[in-house]
């Protein structure tokens, strides 16, 4: 069992131990939702040295390097819980998002990294060899990951799984339920590259008009591209970091993100237009969802809004309801989503 202390403590031991000839081995990571991935990994680079020493990101870096809901665990569980592994000897929290100030002040013998990189790619590995240090590769187990847990945990729960006891009463409200693609951003065939993530004019800051005149605003979308594997949770949730960061930016708080990751073959009450997203919003934010509205560029949204008994509005970004799925009519159409906010806040105004 190693033991947690701080990063000057342990260079106060690594020096003890370097007069000693000891081996010293480093590595870090998240470690956030501990599997067996990373126990063969931290058991692999233990085995190749005397000391192990961990760091483990603090709650602050983790936001800066994984998903905006991550980390899962707070940082001294997570370094509490590594700690307790055998392969492990001594383990500190840090907070920069990268190593280069660790192996700075720690000078391992051995640097280990997870993952299928060239040595010659990694920014620290020049620091690492100027002293004479060595970059060792430790490949990844496949399908192991604190990821492949959560997204397991997203795609098996069921849409009213309790949200616990604690949870605050809100005052029953309308919303403005929202698709993503194609309506608040550029539509993308199976958009999974955080490089091809571009808002439409103007999104945000409608948003913000609709969120000050007192709805509450909730993303409804389906990503089917996760079900049919075209690509993975992670690639979703990467991509949708990026709006978040942008609602963020312009002062906005989407109350909620629903999605849903089933392939049309897939029996589920989740995707549009099967109206599960947004009855689940009803129930977790006590919308009324005959004041509320729903905006989207598909007959898809049109329908799952007028099934819902919302007022649907169809704009004609993105698809421009030319999908050709459905024979239904909106309550109002609008040329974007400037017009459908400037709609609603003239139409139904709080």
């Amino acid at each position: 069992m190693g033991e947690l202390l701080t990063r000057s403590e342990i260079i106060k031991r690594l020096a003890q131990a370097k007069t000693s000839k000891l081996r010293i081995g480093f590595t870090s990571g998240v470690f956030d939702l501990l599997h067996p991935g990373h126990v063969e990994y931290l058991s692999t680079a233990r085995a190749q040295c005397d000391l192990l020493v961990v760091g483990v990101n603090s709650d602050s870096s983790v936001k800066t390097i994984k998903e905006s809901y991550r980390p899962i665990c707070a940082e001294q569980d997570r370094a509490q819980v590594v700690a307790a592994l055998a392969a492990v000897d001594l383990v500190f929290v840090f907070a920069e998002s990268n190593n280069n100030q660790n192996i700075e002040l720690l000078r391992p013998d051995l640097y280990f990294k997870a993952g299928d990189y060239a040595v010659a790619s990694l920014s620290s590995a020049p620091l690492v060899e100027k002293y004479g240090g060595r970059v060792v590769i430790v490949p990844f187990k496949t399908g192991r990951s604190t990821t492949s847990i959560i997204e397991k945990i997203v795609s098996t729960a069921p849409a009213d799984l309790p949200r616990g006891s604690a949870q605050v009463a809100l005052p029953r409200a309308p919303a403005v339920f929202l698709d993503r693609d194609g309506t608040l951003i550029e539509h993308v065939e199976y958009l999974f590259e955080v490089s091809k993530f571009k808002l439409l004019p103007g999104a945000m800051e409608q948003l913000l008009r609709l969120k000050l005149a007192g709805y509450r605003l909730v993303v409804v979308t389906n990503q089917p591209g996760i079900g049919t594997g075209y690509f993975t949770f992670e690639d979703f949730f990467r991509v949708n970091r990026e709006l978040l960061k942008a609602a963020s930016a312009a002062g906005v708080m989407l109350d909620r993100v629903y999605f849903c990751p089933h392939s049309p073959a897939e029996p589920c009450d989740c995707r549009k237009p099967g109206i599960g997203m947004i009855k689940r919003a009803e129930r977790e934010l006590n919308l009324d969802l005959a004041k509320s509205y729903m905006i989207g560029d598909t007959t898809i949204d049109i329908k799952a809004g007028n099934d819902a008994g919302c007022q649907s509005i169809l704009v004609k970004t993105g698809l421009a309801g030319k999908d050709g799925n459905f024979k239904v009519a909106p309550a109002y159409t609008a040329m974007n989503l400037q017009e459908a906010a400037a709609l609603i806040l003239k139409t139904k105004p709080i």
